[in-house]
C-alpha cells in the first residue's frame, strides 16, 4: 500500500484541480419535511473540483420538531420583502417563509440558496 504523505496528499489535489478549504460555522440545519436535524460545533469541508462544490459535514447531532406550516403567520408585508430580496415570485417567497417559520432572513437565504 502506498503511504502518501498530508503535504504530498495536498499537492496532488492542488495538481488535479481540487481544493478543499474548511468553513467556521456554529451549527448547521437542514430541514425535513418533519424535523429539523441540527448540527452543533460542526465541521464544515468544501471540495472543489471542475466547477463542483462538495459539502461533507461532521458534528454533534440533534433534532428538533419542525412547526407545522398552518401554525406560522405569514404576511403579505414580508412575502413581498422576501420576493424582493430574493429576487424569487411572491409563491416561492411565501413557501419560503412558511418553511422557515415566519423568520425573514433565513427565508432570503434558502431562496437564495437554492437558485444557487
Amino acid at each position: 500500500m502506498l503511504r502518501v504523505s498530508p503535504r504530498e496528499l495536498e499537492r496532488l489535489m492542488r495538481r488535479m484541480g481540487v481544493k478543499v478549504t474548511e468553513i467556521e460555522c456554529e451549527e448547521v440545519i437542514f430541514v425535513l419535511p418533519d424535523k429539523r436535524l441540527v448540527l452543533k460545533e460542526p465541521r464544515v469541508m468544501v471540495i472543489e473540483a471542475q466547477g463542483e462544490r462538495i459539502y461533507q459535514v461532521t458534528g454533534k447531532e440533534h433534532e428538533e420538531a419542525r412547526e407545522s406550516a398552518g401554525e406560522v403567520e405569514v404576511t403579505e408585508e414580508d412575502v413581498k420583502l422576501v420576493a424582493e430580496q430574493a429576487g424569487v415570485s411572491l409563491e416561492e417567497a411565501r413557501r419560503a417563509l412558511e418553511e422557515t417559520g415566519g423568520d425573514l432572513a433565513q427565508a432570503i437565504i434558502l431562496l437564495q440558496a437554492r437558485k444557487g
